[in-house]
Formats: structure tokens, sequence, C-alpha cells
């Protein structure tokens, strides 16, 4: 069986930020299905779309699968993101103890009630983009034919997209 090149993009802002962000790249790593390749650099983040919560620790990964497709991927990832937060988030863009996208899966552009891929709004978010240009800058968006970084460079400067490298002693 041969492996796939996806993107992710995880966060947190609930409890111990950046230790959830590293168990859940340990529960990653440790399924039979999917082999963690690199890690971003860790961000906090200014939370998005509902401002009202604590900030994010962000990052991103690239990782290899053997799910043939991007469903078997997100199984995968909503199984973790309920063994890690039993409780999940109350209500959309709410706090999270965990948080698991797929943002790019192969060169594939899908879009169904369940997924979309590429994330459908990666291009609008730094704290998902600065994360990836970390491990894939040159990685192609398969619907705008444009580098992620290129993407980045389009809403870095924007004032509520606030994204900050973690200090490695920090939580």
């Amino acid at each position: 069986m041969s492996s796939l090149t996806a993107f992710l993009s995880i966060g947190s802002n609930k409890g111990e930020k950046k230790e959830n962000l590293d168990q859940a790249v340990q529960c990653l790593d440790q399924d039979p299905f999917v082999s963690v390749k690199e890690v971003s650099k860790f961000y906090r983040t200014r939370p998005q779309n509902y401002a009202d919560q604590d900030w994010f620790i962000n990052a991103a990964l690239r990782i290899e699968t053997k799910a043939d497709n991007p469903f078997g991927l997100l199984e995968i990832l909503k199984r973790i993101e309920s063994s890690l937060d039993s409780a999940g988030k109350a209500f959309r863009f709410g706090p999270r103890k965990i948080d698991l996208d797929i943002v790019y899966f192969e060169n594939w552009i899908l879009k169904t009630a369940l997924l979309e891929i590429p994330h459908p709004r990666m291009h609008e978010r730094c704290f998902v983009l600065r994360p990836i240009c970390d491990i894939g800058a040159d990685t192609i968006h398969p619907v705008f034919k444009l580098k992620t970084i290129e993407l980045l460079k389009t809403i870095e400067n924007e004032k509520d997209q606030e994204v900050i490298p973690l200090d490695p002693k920090e939580d």
C-alpha cells in the first residue's frame, strides 16, 4: 500500500495547549495509517470568527498516510480528537482542547457536505498558512494555482491575523 502526502493544521486554546498539540502529534504518529514527517514551529495566534476566547497555539504537520482517500484520514483525525477531548467544542469556532484539520491531501480538490479539500478557509487564515510555510511553502494550492507562501503574502499584514512564534519554553 503506497502512502499519500497531506498537510494538517492543528490547534488548541484550552488547558495545556502546547501539551495538547504534542499529544495529538504523538497519537497521529502512533496510528498505523499515519506517519508524521515534519512539524512546523508552534505559534500563538489570535482567535478568528469568535474573538471572545483565549488565544490558540497552532502548528502544521506534513504527514504520509496509508488512508487511500481524505475521508479515511478524516476518520482517524476525528477519533484522535475524541480521544483527547471527549467534551469537544461547545459550538462552531468555539474554544477547544484539540482541533485537527486536513488542509491539503495530495493535490485533491473535493467538496462534499462532510469534507472540503483543500480546506475552504485556509487562504484567509495566517494561523494556517504561516505554519504550513515552515514545512511546505512551495506547496501549490490546487484551486488557486498559487504557492502557499504566495497565499500568505496576500494576508500576512492584516492586523487581526496575529501569528506570533511561540518561545519553546512557553506553553
